[in-house]
């Protein structure tokens, strides 16, 4: 995945801590315009809310689970979100990095999220078939079991029903295109509005 930053944030408000997107160029808004990102939608949306909740999105494209981290201690600080969604590890499995060190990653960051008194979410994504069922096996059973482990919300697969339907895909094959990015966000708030019932 191109390496391109992606980061923009809305003003949190006192009463309403915010929602903090960790994520790579599929929430970065990658080949489209910032606008048009699911994240930007996520932004509109809860915004219109009763309570409205401010959105930052700290996604950049090319990252992974060790930039994720590497970054989220600061992020923590600075933002002091009620919720963190992390979307992160297709990087990881596009370089065919190993799914141990992804996994240990991933276990720092929610760890760090919990301990600041957030919640997560956790995204998962699938990886082109030329990686192997092993791979993208190992894959799907790491987010299940973190998931399990932190009783987080899981989202399988970002991109479910998007990945396979090219009139939704840039042409890269990995990015979805702004005619793809309400069903994206869709895919996120089914499992993001019932935890939203549970913020501070």
């Amino acid at each position: 995945m191109c390496f391109v930053f992606g980061w923009f944030a809305t003003l949190a408000t006192a009463a309403t801590p915010p929602i903090l997107v960790l994520g790579d160029s599929l929430s970065a808004a990658h080949g489209i315009a910032v606008k048009d990102g699911w994240v930007s939608l996520l932004t509109e949306r809860l915004q219109a809310a009763t309570p409205p909740r401010a959105v930052v999105n700290a996604s950049i494209s090319g990252e992974t689970t060790a930039a994720g981290l590497a970054r989220l201690p600061q992020l923590l600080t600075d933002h002091q979100p009620a919720l963190v969604i992390v979307e992160l590890g297709a990087n990881d499995g596009l370089r065919g990095l190993p799914l141990a060190e992804a996994r240990a990653n991933l276990v720092k960051i929610l760890t760090a999220v919990r301990a600041a008194g957030a919640h997560a979410l956790l995204v998962g994504i699938e990886l082109p078939v030329n990686y192997g069922p092993q791979y993208r096996d190992g894959l799907r059973s790491m987010y299940r079991g973190l998931a399990d482990e932190f009783n987080a919300p899981l989202l399988p697969f970002l991109l479910d029903g998007v990945a396979l339907d090219p009139d939704l895909m840039q042409d890269d094959g990995l990015h979805p295109n702004a005619k793809a990015q309400p069903k994206v966000l869709d895919n996120v708030w089914a499992v993001l509005q019932p935890a939203l019932r549970d913020l501070r």
